[in-house]
Formats: C-alpha cells, sequence, structure tokens
C-alpha cells in the first residue's frame, strides 16, 4: 500500500495544474529525448523529475513527480508512482530510459502492473543484460558475437596475470551505478590498457575502488565505428517497429558519451541486431551496440533493453518505437512502421560543441551543420522552454552570480542509450 505522500510532492503535481483525462497519459523515468519522441506521438507526459531538469518545462509535460534515485531509493520511487497512478481515470503508460530505471520497473513488476501499462523484458533477461559478467555468461550460453572478455574482481589484492589476457584491452565497470568508476574513467565508460605493465600499474586503483571491471578484448577502430540496431518486439515476438543507427561522436573522443548520433540503412546492422534478439528471446525494446571492426565484422558489444536517446531520432525518421509501444498498450489500431528515414542526425548542443572542438572540426562547419540537425537534445522550435529555462537559463545565472569565475566542468551529463 502507498505511504502516504510528502509534502514537496503534492506541490509539485498541484503546481504543474494536473487534471483527470480519458486518454491515458505517459508517465516518464527518463530524459528529454523520450519526452520528445512521445510528444512528436501526440503523447503527453508526467515526468519524475529533479530540480532543474530540462524536462520540467516542456509544454508536453503535464505533471511533474519529484525524483528519487531508483538506485538507493527503489521502494519510495514505487510509492510515489503508484501515488500518482491513482490520480489518474485511466492507467498510464510507464516508460523507462536508465539502467536504475529499467531495473527498478523489472523488480517490482508485480507492484507496478497493477497501476501502469508498460513493456519490459523478462526479470532474468534484465539482469542478464544489465550485469556484464551474467552477459558474458549469457553471451556465451547462446552464442552472441561478443569480444573475448573476462571478469577481474577488484578484491584481488595483486592484478591479474592471466596468460589468456590478450592485449590491448579494454576495462569497463561490471555494473552501475557508475559512481565507483567515475574517478578512474574521467568522464568516459571504458579505459584503454595497452600492456600487462599497464594493468599493473592500474590495478592498485581499481582496489582501492572497488569497482569489479570486465576487461574485453579491444576491437580496433574509432567510436564512429558502433552502430546500433533498435527494435521493438511485442509479447507474440513479431517486429513491430526497428532502425539502425551510428555514432557520429562522442565526448571524450574515446569510450565517450554520445553527442552526436545518425540513423542509417544498414542491412547487415539490422540483420545481426534480429538475430542477436532472437537467441536471447526479448519482448520489449532493446538496443544492441555494435562495433565494426576492420574487417567489417560486427561485433556486439551490449543489449539494452530499454527506451533511450535514439527514440528521438529514430520518431523524427519516421519510425517512432515509444509511440508504437504506446498504441499497443492502450488498444490503438496499430500502424506499420515504414523504413527509417536514414540520414536523420541528433545533436547534444553544448557537449556535441566540446566534441567538435575536440575533434578539430571548424566552428563554422559544425554550426552549419548543427543547425540542418534534425534532432537535438532539449531545443525544439515549438518547445523552446527546455532550452531557454533548463540550459540557456542556469548558465546565464552562473555567469551573472559568478563574474569571471571559471566555468563549471566539460563533463558531459550522461544520457541514457549513448
Amino acid at each position: 500500500m502507498p505511504s502516504k505522500p510528502d509534502e514537496g510532492e503534492e506541490i509539485a503535481l498541484r503546481a504543474h495544474g494536473l487534471r483527470r483525462s480519458d486518454k491515458p497519459i505517459a508517465c516518464v523515468i527518463g530524459g528529454m529525448d523520450l519526452l520528445r519522441a512521445l510528444a512528436l506521438g501526440g503523447i503527453r507526459s508526467a515526468v519524475v523529475a529533479k530540480d532543474g531538469d530540462v524536462s520540467r518545462y516542456s509544454r508536453f509535460t503535464v505533471a511533474v513527480l519529484k525524483a528519487r534515485d531508483p538506485w538507493s531509493e527503489s521502494e519510495q520511487l514505487v510509492d510515489r508512482l503508484l501515488r500518482f497512478a491513482e490520480t489518474q481515470a485511466e492507467r498510464p503508460v510507464l516508460y523507462y530510459d536508465g539502467d536504475g530505471s529499467l531495473l527498478l520497473v523489472s523488480r517490482y513488476r508485480a507492484r507496478l502492473q497493477e497501476a501502469f501499462r508498460f513493456v519490459v523484458a523478462e526479470r532474468e533477461l534484465v539482469e542478464e543484460l544489465t550485469d556484464k559478467a551474467r552477459f558474458r555468461a549469457l553471451s556465451e550460453k547462446v552464442g552472441l558475437p561478443v569480444p573475448p572478455s573476462f571478469v577481474l574482481s577488484a578484491s584481488d589484492a595483486s592484478a591479474p596475470s592471466r596468460s589468456d589476457l590478450q592485449f590491448p584491452l579494454i576495462l569497463k565497470p561490471r555494473a552501475r551505478p557508475m559512481a565507483r568508476w567515475r574517478p578512474l574513467g574521467r568522464g568516459a565508460k571504458a579505459v584503454k590498457v595497452e600492456s600487462a605493465t599497464a594493468l599493473l600499474q592500474l590495478w592498485p586503483r581499481i582496489a582501492e575502488l572497488g569497482c569489479d571491471v570486465v576487461a574485453q578484448q579491444l576491437v580496433p577502430g574509432p567510436e564512429t565505428s558502433i552502430e546500433s540496431y533498435h527494435a521493438y518486439i511485442d509479447d507474440e515476438g513479431e517486429i513491430v517497429g526497428d532502425f539502425t543507427g551510428r555514432k557520429i561522436r562522442t565526448y571524450p573522443a574515446d569510450y565517450g558519451y554520445s553527442t552526436a548520433v545518425e540513423v542509417t540503412a544498414e542491412d547487415d546492422v539490422a540483420e545481426a541486431g534480429r538475430d542477436v534478439l532472437r537467441r536471447v528471446d526479448l519482448r520489449g525494446v532493446a538496443k544492441c551496440d555494435f562495433k565494426r571492426g576492420p574487417d567489417g565484422q560486427l561485433y556486439l558489444l551490449e543489449i539494452n533493453a530499454r527506451f533511450n536517446l535514439w527514440h528521438h531520432p529514430g520518431a523524427r525518421a519516421g519510425v517512432n518505437l515509444p509511440a508504437l509501444v504506446y498504441s499497443d498498450l492502450v488498444g490503438l489500431p496499430r500502424k506499420l512502421a515504414p523504413p527509417a528515414r536514414a540520414g536523420v542526425c541528433w545533436c547534444a548542443l553544448a557537449d556535441d560543441a566540446r566534441a567538435t572542438r575536440q575533434a578539430g572540426v571548424p566552428l563554422r562547419r559544425w554550426l552549419w551543420w548543427a543547425l540542418r540537425c534534425e534532432a537535438k537534445w532539449a531545443f525544439a522550435w515549438d518547445d523552446p522552454m527546455p532550452f531557454l529555462r533548463g540550459v540557456v537559463g542556469p548558465r546565464l545565472s552562473r555567469l551573472l552570480r559568478l563574474p569571471g569565475r571559471r566555468r563549471a566542468s566539460d563533463r558531459p551529463v550522461p544520457r541514457a542509450g549513448g
């Protein structure tokens, strides 16, 4: 039974004029790109957001639930969601775009499904996909095309001396949240290790942080060699909609978070993605990340069973996966998704400007490209307040309050699915 609402939550709901409606609304535990994809499908949303989150200011946001951390305050967040659902005439459709919120929806599905409609992969599969050690075991079991990898425990007093480690390697945290990893990653999702000597030198820091890591054999090539497959698969195993994409830029340049991406039409990526999802028997939404090796072979890096930033450019390209999910869950007639329009791009303006500068791309050339970019994080001509109030306003406030002081860290805010 949900506990009594706290005063802060009630104020947040009243301030946004929440009213009952016959049409179910979306409830989004996620960011602006997911909200934008839903808006492009004509769907209004309630958002779970922290103070200052840009999604609060969207004209497509009809209610705000004050955020709780899905990792450490999962029970409180579930209670808050259930209290919100009680205010609705129709069960809302629940969306999630981070590993923490995916695990929350999966682990509390029995309670949540009484008040919400949602799609989520089978519970055991969710656990296997969000833990890189378990994902490695799953990959071996069903024959997924992943690079060789090994789990290294931070509890080991000395660096591993395994003879089967072939360098160079990349090290990634075994599981999220990323708090313990950040001092080592410095804004990147992985660290490259060139030799056994380099691993030996790095190991005391890994042991000190207490962060178990997965060592994966490096697939040569830049981040632009990472391509992805995106799909929504219904309960019967039918692919309702899908598309492919590739990274354009990340920040940092190596193993960083996406700052610019492009929808593509790569048949071999689509075929590989469909095969992977058949092998793991996934239902719901998914993203398969591949890296194309120098020989053209596609190596699977990970599978994410959640919504993500790619669904914004996907919607612009004609394949709106969140809207397709909504239609199925509320019983609307299913529309046949057309092939995605290749060439549609997405970027996060401030972060991509930094990535562009780091890559040595002339500012004038980037500005011309950014102006033509169809999807932008927090920026849209028909919904300007997230950018003006959520991005420009705080920066102007800091500049006026702290003249001459150095600006905040250049590290970008991670976006789900980057």
